[in-house]
């Protein structure tokens, strides 16, 4: 897959977990451009052309970031919070896809500018679902700023 062409940019350090959004993705045709990182400091870097992603084309942005909030190196929320503060990605919806059901983090993700917020369902099919209806609203029926 060529970066540019990324329509979703997951964020996801548990590869379980990956496995099955890839797999939820592609039951609806929806994985064909989905980048993976697996923690925050490679989604920023990837986002913004930095470190291995140097030299990427920034024009070309996601129309969606799954974003989990337990992430290595960055946290999702302090990614969260660098997507939404530049003007180069502020626009970029961002779906916190998560296994946290503190209030603390929900209401942190949304004050920092989260377009939703989804605790992970234990059970598989459910799962596969809801990562299945996220794809779905957000690349095919929601309408962004080109």
């Amino acid at each position: 897959m060529i970066p540019n062409d990324v329509q979703i940019l997951l964020v996801e350090d548990n590869p379980a977990d990956s496995e099955l959004t890839m797999d939820a993705l592609r039951d609806r045709n929806l994985a064909n451009q989905v980048h993976h990182v697996e923690d925050g400091q490679q989604a920023v870097d990837f986002l913004f052309g930095q470190g291995k992603y140097s030299g990427r084309n920034t024009d070309a942005k996601p129309k969606l970031i799954l974003l989990d909030l337990k992430l290595p190196k960055l946290s999702g929320l302090d990614v969260l919070q660098i997507i939404k503060k530049d003007e180069r990605t502020r626009t970029i919806p961002v779906v916190v896809l998560t296994s946290s059901r503190e209030e603390k983090d929900l209401i942190e993700s949304y004050q920092l500018g989260v377009n939703s917020y989804v605790t992970k369902p234990v059970n598989f099919n459910d799962f596969s679902e809801a990562v299945a209806n996220l794809g779905m609203y957000w690349l095919i029926l929601n309408q962004q700023p080109e």
